[in-house]
């Protein structure tokens, strides 16, 4: 399925990486996964292919939002949980810009919890790039929405007893049309699913699982380390079938109305039997289970999850106003001064 966009004014030039790279000193602690998401945007500008001015970069708080100062393009810092009312007005008012949001767990999903659903709901056609890393870092180490249960923080001395966020669960369940998951440490499918979002015509959630070296260390090592990743990760692609293990011997299959993992070649499996991926399906019911998985039982899907076709806000607004202005009978300021009901003093 190809999305193209019209709107966006493609440059007439080649950019390369290094048009993008801003010259900022970068701040994050040495080993964040956060220089991971900072490479795989400077790999994808270029190749996304916009006119360098109509690149904008929004941010509310957290180590996430230093993201704007980072990457030689327009940005805008704003403050904690709003970075998306900020991008909303943007995009609205100017369809051209390509307009991308780094936001945090909790930046998103605390404070900013309310603006992230409506912004999904109302389908409007932003970029949202989630750092995911199960904690606040910025204030030195809170527990967060993303937080598992029992974990030890600042906040949580006996563990908190907070049951977490699923962002992919939360994004769906709020109407989102577009939703990917990648580990920190895999640039090239980062670099990958980001061109997806950008090509999608609509919001588009894509999480990140980042590692903070400091205050949540390793918090996604089951899934990402080079030592379990292959039984713990299933890379999914559109069109192809979920296999994923060490031995590419092991599937996910849909069993009447629930996900099992099943292993080829056992009890007469075989490729055939493998659920095939589908991002565009509009039904979101199979997606939902997708983004849903998590060890023990299952593997994490990472790639795109859902990205299916739906009207946007940005561009509805824009046939509202030239409808208005075609056939409003009121053409200047004293039309809508003595419209409606008026009366004399």
């Amino acid at each position: 399925m190809e999305q193209i966009l019209n709107t966006i004014v493609r440059s007439g030039v080649e950019l390369t990486k290094e048009d993008f790279v801003s010259d900022q000193m970068v701040k994050w602690c040495p080993g964040c996964g956060a220089y991971s998401i900072l490479a795989a945007v400077a790999n994808v500008f270029p190749k996304i292919g916009y006119k360098k001015e109509n690149f904008m970069f929004v941010s509310g708080i957290g180590c996430s939002s230093r993201f704007p100062y980072y990457v030689n393009t327009y940005g805008f810092h704003g403050i904690h949980g709003r970075a998306l009312p900020v991008a909303t007005g943007m995009k609205v008012s100017n369809p051209k810009l390509s307009v991308w949001v780094a936001t945090g767990d909790g930046d998103s999903m605390a404070i900013g919890g309310n603006h992230f659903i409506h912004s999904i709901r109302r389908n409007i056609d932003l970029n949202i790039i989630l750092f995911n890393n199960q904690i606040y870092a910025l204030t030195k180490g809170q527990y967060s929405p993303t937080s598992p249960m029992g974990a030890v923080t600042k906040t949580s001395p006996y563990g908190t007893i907070e049951h977490p966020f699923n962002a992919g669960e939360l994004v769906i369940g709020a109407q989102g049309t577009f939703f990917a998951r990648v580990p920190d440490n895999n640039i090239k499918l980062m670099t990958d699913v980001l061109f997806e979002a950008a090509r999608h015509d609509g919001t588009s959630i894509v999480e990140v699982l980042q590692n903070c070296v400091i205050y949540n260390d390793k918090t996604h090592a089951q899934i990402t380390s080079k030592d379990t990743k292959d039984d713990n990760q299933v890379i999914i692609r559109n069109g192809e079938p979920l296999i994923f293990g060490v031995n590419k011997d092991k599937g996910i299959r849909l069993n009447n109305t629930r996900l099992e993992v099943v292993k080829i070649g056992e009890n007469g499996i075989t490729e055939s039997d493998i659920l095939v991926h589908d991002q565009y399906q509009q039904d979101p019911g199979i997606q939902l289970m997708l983004a849903k998985m998590y060890p023990p039982n299952f593997p994490v899907a990472m790639g795109v999850i859902r990205s299916a076709m739906y009207p946007t806000y940005d561009d509805m607004v824009e046939d509202q106003i030239s409808y208005a202005k075609a056939n409003s009978k009121i053409k200047t300021v004293n039309d809508l001064l003595n419209s409606g009901d008026t009366f004399e003093v």
